[in-house]
């Protein structure tokens, strides 16, 4: 798109180019040269991951899955130790879902394994992963970004992604100036993910536009000087790639205190189990929190720390303390059973206190 003589840092020049970006369609875009760039970039730059060793669509499937909202670091030993236990459809299938979860346990977004798991059970009775872009679309637990990920890298089918890092990649490549989660503009930027695609070595191209989110077109500080298609990045040219792309402020956290007590006795730990009707780790087992248990004499403070879900910041207290008996609703568990069952992740880091 020719710049028309705007500055960077004029006000009128920003506001004229805005009028511009919203008004007239991208039709001059250099697509085909950046695609082109795009490509020997990925292959020389592309970090060495677990699932970019394999096309087998059954472990891309598991690691778009795991990526879900979740850090890749995080992800890999899970995604390495899950396989192990489950390598194939038909292994995970057959686990019951108190299993899945335990392997799960530590991820977080709980809903994602159980997911899974249906999903599974599917693929199980149909007789192999499906390799259409619909019938992996109509998984449990899988949209659009999944389905698209999942068809093009394991069977090259021509369709673009368009997740977090590619959204933000887009909107500063084509100087999107309106908020990016409003609907308007996920249509503009899924259209022009489609046009950029490649649709010679789709799952490549893919993987190299979310590689390039992830490493340099980062959130606060991108690092324009490593970009392979800097020179294109109308965001860039405009000397704004750090105000895009437009987000709605965030609602401030909200702050919380929880007191958890350890109780112990010959070895053993009391718990509680969550019902599978819960609407929050359902099945997941966890110490009690203070106000469960008005009876309990506290110890020894033993520990705290930080913990984060959603929008909800908890600063954890871990209490050693007496019970008498066998409260109702609760059960002492060993401590070799502690590895066999599903455990919240405040109820993991406050156990490793120990």
């Amino acid at each position: 798109m020719p710049e028309s003589g705007l500055t960077s840092g004029s006000r009128a020049g920003r506001l004229s180019f805005q009028y511009i970006v919203r008004r007239i369609p991208n039709t001059d875009f250099p697509y085909a040269r950046v695609r082109a760039l795009l490509g020997p970039w990925y292959r020389k730059e592309r970090r060495a991951l677990p699932w970019r060793a394999s096309r087998d669509p059954y472990r891309i499937w598991i690691s778009e899955i795991m990526l879900q909202q979740t850090r890749v670091a995080a992800v890999v030993p899970y995604y390495e130790r899950f396989l192990n236990r489950f390598p194939d459809c038909a292994a995970l299938a057959r686990a019951s879902e108190e299993e899945v979860l335990r392997y799960w346990s530590g991820l977080g977004y709980y809903s994602r394994a159980r997911n899974l798991h249906k999903a599974a059970r599917t693929i199980a009775e149909r007789g192999s992963f499906p390799d259409d872009y619909e019938s992996i679309r109509a998984l449990a637990g899988v949209g659009d970004y999944t389905a698209a990920a999942v068809a093009s890298i394991a069977f090259e089918l021509p369709y673009a992604v368009l997740d977090g890092n590619v959204a933000r990649v887009l909107a500063r490549l084509l100087g999107e100036r309106d908020e990016i989660a409003s609907a308007p503009v996920r249509k503009r930027l899924r259209d022009a993910a489609s046009k950029l695609l490649d649709p010679k070595r789709p799952g490549a191209f893919n993987q190299a536009m979310m590689e390039l989110g992830a490493t340099v077109c980062v959130p606060r500080q991108p690092e324009c000087a490593r970009c392979p298609i800097a020179r294109h990045c109308i965001a860039r040219q405009m000397g704004i790639e750090r105000e895009l792309p437009v987000k709605r402020s965030p609602a401030p956290p909200i702050q919380k205190e929880l007191t958890l007590l350890l109780a112990r006795d010959r070895g053993r730990v009391l718990l509680w189990q969550r019902g599978l009707d819960s609407r929050r780790l359902a099945g997941f087992w966890e110490l009690p929190e203070r106000e469960q248990l008005p009876d309990a004499k506290p110890l020894n403070v033993i520990g705290s720390f930080a913990h984060s879900i959603t929008n909800h910041r908890y600063a954890v207290n871990v209490i050693t303390a007496r019970i008498n008996g066998t409260p109702d609703g609760f059960r002492w568990i060993s401590r070799p059973s502690l590895a066999r069952i599903p455990l919240s992740t405040t109820t993991r880091k406050a156990l490793a206190l120990l």
